[in-house]
């Protein structure tokens, strides 16, 4: 069980990059995460589309195609040689001057970090996690749009804090005006008079690969969805919840702040997406 990092197309075991780059100093960078299955690449093609639309979004070039991307993961995942891997590709602004100008960063880096699969608890997939409503909001989309996969993360950072500090597993954050948007890593989903609930991407919140599976699955299986924007009062009375994300997959969510959601245990509505999501999996 070995960790490799690909250094602009140089695999080795460690790797240092300046403290000069833009993406040290200012969180001047773009990110996604790909999980393997069985040894695949999971998405890898929706993964890359996101990495350079959140790069366009920050007029960051990235000097790799998305061939020359995936040949470098192939790569630097077979130097690793785990059983199932973790896979974080940043591009960073580059060297540049001491300045928040990205004017002098003349060429980015591309990092590509290979790891052993990360394995949460098999209970927090049986049983379920608790989390907490924090003070922390969600970056505005006028500010820093969420929907940009940035390196910047402090406010996700300081939301897990608050959640950590309250016992919770994860952070649920609103936006300014008080909207659900999502936990600090993950989408939030919850189940409510037997619809499949999800805020909307106009609430500010990243457009996740996981969630965009769940929402084609549920609807291909008739299950009601509803892309909406609504204050947290209406989780008083959900009956299922859930988070999704690439390593995280689907989690079921069964305590909200200390209090039951539904019974207090995973629903049916979240297992049948679990289940769906494993044979979409199988699939690749």
């Amino acid at each position: 069980m070995t960790t490799r990092i690909n250094l602009n197309g140089d695999i080795r075991q460690d790797a240092h990059i300046s403290v000069f780059d833009h993406g040290f100093l200012f969180g001047d960078s773009v990110y996604e995460v790909i999980s393997t299955h069985h040894g695949q690449l999971c998405f890898a093609n929706e993964h890359l589309r996101r990495l350079r639309s959140s790069a366009q979004a920050i007029s960051l070039d990235i000097p790799l195609s998305d061939e020359q991307m995936i040949e470098e993961i192939h790569k630097t995942v077979e130097a690793a040689g785990n059983p199932e891997s973790y896979i974080r590709v940043v591009v960073t602004r580059g060297v540049g001057a001491m300045d928040i100008d990205p004017e002098t960063c003349t060429q980015p880096n591309v990092l590509i970090f290979v790891k052993p699969a990360l394995q949460y608890p098999a209970e927090n997939y049986k049983d379920g996690i608790n989390v907490a409503l924090v003070s922390v909001k969600r970056n505005p989309k006028e500010a820093l749009n969420p929907g940009i996969k940035t390196g910047n993360y402090l406010n996700n950072v300081l939301a897990k804090v608050e959640a950590r500090k309250s016992g919770a597993a994860d952070a649920l954050m609103l936006n300014p005006t008080g909207q659900l948007t999502e936990c600090t890593t993950s989408n939030f989903f919850f189940i409510r008079d037997q619809r499949l609930m999800t805020p909307s991407l106009n609430c500010g919140i990243l457009s996740g690969i996981t969630r965009e599976v769940v929402l084609r699955l549920a609807r291909e299986n008739g299950v009601l969805v509803e892309e909406g924007e609504w204050p947290p009062d209406v989780l008083q009375n959900v009956e299922e919840a859930f988070i999704t994300g690439t390593v995280k997959m689907i989690m079921p969510v069964t305590s909200l702040d200390g209090k039951p959601i539904g019974n207090g245990k995973p629903g049916p509505i979240t297992k049948m997406m679990m289940r769906l999501y494993q044979d979409v999996l199988k699939s690749l």
